[in-house]
């Protein structure tokens, strides 16, 4: 046995700790700056990379909340964390983990969840990427058309026509969230929201970020670097219960999801840094581009299954950890630009 390579007892499979290291760095990057989980990473790679489904969503559930409990950490000393909003989302998630995590386990008795799971990860990643890619190109038409300068980090933020719509439901109780600057918002519209991310959490063994981080956007109408601290602590809440109940039903490899923080505290750090030099619409575009990537890989794991093409895995493998990685390397050029002309000033 190489010697990078370690039993994991849960899951009993060998696997590589700089992998694992290696995965947690690019993902508390991510993570860090675009205020998710980055399960759409993290759950597709154990999967490419030889887990079965169902331990590759209970892991990466543990992995989550601990990273995420540092950039949370991070951010709430940056003041981008709406802690009301946040809160607002225990009830509505916890209900919403359950039923989904009850529906994988289902879908694993019938031999069925690899495929099914891997189908809904490509229609959100894929429609949720090729949307907020069409935003930001009508954002900066928009600013052209009003014939704006661009700053550093792109186009003005504007509330989007969907949030504006949704506040003025007022099914009572109304709730006001001063840090996301929204005078009323019906308590409804947010927990139909949760009860939605905490479905998709269980289910897809994600925190929910990358569904959470647009519906606070589009359909809350958080400022994009407040939705990306307020994003974090929800998923803390969501990962955290999420590994909990996982874990109850033997489907959580806790010595993998340890190695990985390893790497996710320092790539946390990073990341949650380099949103102070990088801001609004810029961090929707880098994240619209990440999703993408990653909806290629999930693709290419899934033309396995069905050509039964072994080559296929083996590239998807390449192409979710390429991708990644060459997204933490930009995040972390942006970083140092940033520092470098800060200090120039």
């Amino acid at each position: 046995m190489d010697i990078f390579t370690i039993y994991l007892p849960i899951a009993e499979m060998e696997f590589n700790i700089i992998l694992l290291i290696a995965i947690g760095f690019c993902v508390g990057t991510l993570g860090g700056f675009f205020g998710v989980g980055g399960a759409w990473i993290v759950t597709p790679a154990l999967n490419i990379f030889g887990f079965r489904m169902a331990f590759a969503i209970g892991t990466d559930l543990a992995h989550i909340f601990g990273k995420s409990i540092i950039a949370t950490k991070k951010h709430a000393g940056m003041g981008n964390v709406d802690w009301r909003l946040g809160l607002f989302s225990i009830a509505a998630s916890v209900i919403g983990i359950e039923v989904g995590k009850r529906v994988v386990l289902a879908l694993e008795r019938t031999g069925n969840v690899g495929d099914v799971v891997r189908w809904v990860y490509m229609v959100f990643l894929f429609g949720l990427g090729f949307y907020m890619v069409y935003d930001y190109v009508s954002a900066m038409k928009r600013m052209r058309r009003e014939g704006a300068e661009a700053p550093s980090a792109g186009p003005v933020e504007v509330t989007s026509p969907a949030a504006i719509k949704l506040r003025k439901i007022s099914l009572p109780p109304n709730v006001s969230l001063p840090t996301s600057g929204i005078d009323r918002i019906s308590f409804w519209v947010i927990f139909s929201i949760f009860l939605l991310t905490g479905f998709l959490s269980g289910f897809m063994g994600v925190g929910g970020g990358f569904i959470l981080l647009p519906a606070l956007i589009y359909l809350v109408g958080c400022p994009t670097t407040v939705a990306v601290g307020t994003s974090l602590l929800s998923v803390c809440f969501m990962a955290g219960y999420g590994c909990f109940t996982y874990s109850l039903s033997g489907r959580t490899e806790l010595i993998a999801a340890m190695i990985m923080l390893i790497g996710a505290a320092i790539g946390a750090q990073i990341g949650v840094l380099a949103t102070r030099y990088v801001r609004g619409y810029g961090i929707r575009l880098l994240f619209a581009i990440m999703i993408l990537l990653a909806g290629v890989s999930v693709a290419l794991k899934q033309g396995e299954s069905l050509l039964e093409l072994p080559v296929l895995g083996t590239l998807a493998g390449y192409f979710v950890m390429g991708a990644a990685g060459g997204m933490t390397l930009l995040i972390f050029v942006r970083l140092l630009k940033g520092i470098i002309a800060e200090k120039s000033v």
